[in-house]
């Protein structure tokens, strides 16, 4: 089994499309106003975006997106005009994070783990 895509809700994919693809997502499908299909510049993955009228309450979702260039790659975002809510910094499980959210306020977490996504030094054998 390999994980396709996720898809994320929005109220307003007029928006939410151009912010992704300055994020760097390559836009893949476009069925506007409704729904619209990213693929990751890196790997396999693709991504999804569908219009509601109505955003889920509470914390949301959580999104990740690696990024092996993680410092440079914030530092042009922050020139492109994103702001972001917390800077790259090393975290105790290894990875080094950087978080922004998006116009509908899902979280990003762009970061950079190596071998330790996937191969902590705690992973179970």
């Amino acid at each position: 089994m390999n994980l396709n895509q996720v898809t994320i809700p929005s109220k307003d994919l007029s928006q939410a499309v151009p912010f992704y693809e300055r994020l760097g997502l390559r836009l893949l499908v476009s069925a506007l106003p409704r729904y619209a299909r990213f693929e990751c510049p890196d790997g396999d993955a693709t991504f999804s975006i569908h219009h509601v009228d109505q955003l889920p309450s509470g914390d949301g979702i959580i999104l990740y997106f690696e990024c092996e260039d993680l410092d440079q790659r914030v530092a042009s975002l922050q020139t492109a005009g994103f702001q972001f809510e917390e800077l790259p910094n090393d975290k105790s499980w290894l990875w080094r994070e950087a978080r922004l959210k998006d116009l509908d306020g899902n979280q990003l977490i762009l970061y950079f783990a190596g071998d330790n996504r996937k191969n902590p030094p705690w992973r179970i054998k």
